[in-house]
């Protein structure tokens, strides 16, 4: 398993190779990575906490995750009721 801060270091020195249109979506792909790692979301944003990229690419992470779980909640819901009637 990759510990957050040496990913941050990492992060931190490829990310001058990526080009600027391409950072969010390359921030995108590391928190899906760590997150998939089992990697906190806190120690995630603790570890990039003067990155902005990656700020911003867990937050929409978290609310993604969110909505597909209140979605999927919202469906099994559904789903209990239409067994009821």
């Amino acid at each position: 398993m990759m510990d957050e801060q040496l990913a941050s270091v990492i992060w931190g020195e490829l990310k001058r190779y990526i080009n600027t249109v391409d950072r969010n979506e390359a921030a995108e792909n590391l928190v899906s990575i760590l997150i998939d790692n089992d990697c906190d979301p806190d120690d995630i944003k603790s570890a990039f906490a003067g990155d902005s990229e990656v700020k911003r690419a867990l937050g929409s992470y978290l609310e993604s995750d969110r909505s597909d779980e209140e979605d999927e909640a919202e469906f099994d819901d559904e789903d209990y009721n239409d067994w009821e009637n």
